[in-house]
């Protein structure tokens, strides 16, 4: 009969957790005010994590969304884009335009415009500009001089994108100002589209 004994049992005695991390107050750190500050800072780690990786969002304002449509997804070519995550909360609402000069703005800023097809557009159109930024097309720009349809932005850089993307495509444009960004483009039907960038 052969008797199997481990020796691992008998060489290391029973030493409690506590033996092997004998600078860390394990008791203090199972407590519930130590696990509330492990889920915080568990919670910090993933709200970095899905901020960095948001896209960057430029927004256009233009005072007619069926036109500005065929525009960036005709004229441009700019793949549809989906909504980021962090926009579903709709904060950009409360944003709201108490910082644009009243010129860009057309009278009928708080109703929401329609498409060709009469389904009412709130949330705008999103494009995919570049690999990790997209631009919102969003209503509420007013006319230009003579009518022209006018597309106001914040963001330099975002004309500048927007401008190269013109030049690419071989479309007619003149640049009407450096500083601040001033450019008129012609469409396929004609019409002049003023883009324009607005200091504030």
């Amino acid at each position: 009969m052969m008797l199997v004994v481990n020796m691992m049992a008998f060489l290391l005695p029973q030493l409690p957790l506590g033996a092997f991390l004998p600078e860390l107050p394990l008791d203090s750190l199972f407590s519930t005010q130590g696990i509330m500050v492990m889920l915080l800072a568990a919670y910090a780690v993933a709200m970095w994590m899905f901020l960095t990786s948001a896209p960057k969002v430029y927004t256009i304002m233009v005072s007619d969304l069926a036109i500005a449509q065929q525009f960036y997804e005709g004229m441009l070519d700019l793949p549809v884009a989906e909504v980021p995550l962090h926009y579903y909360y709709n904060y950009e609402q409360t944003l709201g335009a108490t910082g644009i000069d009243p010129l860009y703005l057309s009278s009928d800023y708080s109703r929401p415009s329609t498409t060709n097809q009469g389904t009412a557009v709130s949330d705008g159109l999103w494009y995919q500009l570049m690999k990790n930024t997209q631009v919102h097309i969003i209503s509420g720009a007013s006319l230009g001089t003579r009518n022209n349809q006018r597309h106001v932005c914040f963001d330099k850089d975002c004309l500048e994108q927007i401008l190269m993307r013109v030049q690419m495509r071989g479309i007619k444009y003149k640049i009407r100002s450096e500083r601040p960004l001033n450019l008129l483009v012609k469409d396929w039907n004609g019409r002049i589209i003023e883009i324009a960038e607005v200091k504030n």
